[in-house]
């Protein structure tokens, strides 16, 4: 029998506020971002560079205020099937982005159409012996431009360097951000419909995202009660913990003994996505897992139809730059893959940066679901 409970449980809609910074005792910048699209910038950063020969089509295209599915639209137009054109991740609308893709090379004609389309450049062509796929790349770059900053530049610049250099000692928050959850933010809200077997929007592909959506709303619900907890920069006994260096997960035996090695960024706690490879964890853990579970009246079992992960509880903010001009900001960091750039600027400004809008009413005798847009795409994602 699932443990679903027999309505929606509260708290399944996305809000900041329920997402504690890790520096709440720094103030923020305030500001604005994306006053314009130069104003938000994002690079992907490749796990590997086309070899120079091979069967496919590499291209580096730099876009404005087009999605990355836009550009596969673009060539499937040109003859190509949608599974011939690889991308390493899922880039939003509302920024100016450079991500690879690659084609046969027998297409290579239809990268014209790329280049035909208003806001496109291609700016490298190379070849290389095997498709592009989704997870190829090692992180992003972001540079993103602040405005209307609190206090000054020279007030705010002082505040964004602290919140900085905190987050580079301690280590960012690796919530999953508002784009995870859909413009109205209520995504995971679906995803608990899909598990009850009720009526949602969409096809196959869409339930599948809605069900990622909530169990990315557990692991924030996760790392948020670790964060009240003080336990943000350590780790507990039943912790699964990653190694920063290597990569590697080992079980924590002993939280005390292991929590030295977490406050030197060294080591992190992992948090479940539940599926039928990743189970509660035992100890301490385990009992702050069933606790964030029962608050919805879910069992890990009802995820048995997923996989499951396992996602770091930090992620490391490297090369950070802070350039004041004019009353605005200009930061640049880079965040490793799957990593929202939209948390490390809440903290930075203490906004609710793209917060959801309200949600609409819905239609009478319709559900009131939505379809989320760029799925997993990376304004804040780095995947």
């Amino acid at each position: 029998m699932s443990g679903l409970a027999a309505a929606d449980p509260p708290g399944l809609r996305f809000s900041w506020r329920a997402l504690p910074p890790a520096t709440a005792g720094l103030p923020g910048t305030g500001g604005r971002i994306r006053a314009a699209p130069d104003d938000f910038r994002v690079e992907e950063v490749p796990a590997y560079l086309p070899q120079g020969s091979g069967s496919h089509l590499y291209l580096l295209v730099e876009k404005r205020d087009l999605t990355t599915r836009d550009l596969v639209a673009a060539l499937v137009a040109e003859g190509l099937q949608e599974s011939q054109v690889g991308v390493a991740g899922l880039k939003d609308k509302s920024a100016v982005t450079v991500q690879w893709l690659s084609l046969p090379r027998r297409f290579e004609s239809a990268a014209e159409a790329l280049q035909a389309l208003p806001g496109v450049r291609v700016l490298e062509r190379a070849y290389h012996r095997n498709k592009l796929g989704i997870g190829h790349l090692r992180g992003n770059r972001f540079v993103v431009t602040v405005r209307d900053v609190d206090g000054g530049g020279a007030e705010a610049e002082r505040r964004a360097r602290e919140v900085l250099a905190a987050l580079a000692r301690a280590g960012v928050p690796n919530y999953f951000g508002p784009q995870r959850f859909g413009r109205f933010g209520t995504n995971a809200v679906d995803g608990l419909r899909v598990l009850r077997g009720e009526r949602v929007p969409g096809g196959h592909r869409l339930k599948r995202f809605f069900v990622s959506a909530l169990q990315s709303l557990i692991v924030n619900e996760l790392l948020a009660e670790r964060l009240r907890r003080g336990l943000f920069a350590a780790v507990i006994t039943g912790d699964w913990a990653r190694k920063h260096d290597t990569g590697g997960v080992f079980e924590v035996e002993d939280g005390a003994a292991e929590t030295p090695r977490a406050e030197r960024l060294e080591i992190s706690a992992t948090l479940p996505l539940y599926g039928r490879r990743v189970r509660v964890s035992e100890g301490e853990a385990g009992e702050l897992e069933r606790g964030v579970l029962a608050r919805h009246g879910l069992r890990w079992s009802d995820f048995g139809a997923r996989r499951g992960d396992r996602r770091a509880s930090r992620v490391l903010l490297e090369d950070t730059e802070l350039t004041p001009f004019d009353g605005a900001l200009r930061v640049a960091f880079t965040l490793p893959k799957g990593s929202y750039a939209t948390v490390v600027l809440r903290e930075l400004m203490k906004v609710d940066v793209d917060a959801p809008l309200a949600k609409p009413a819905a239609p009478a005798g319709e559900a009131p679901g939505e379809a989320p847009g760029d799925l997993g795409g990376s304004l804040g994602d780095a995947s």
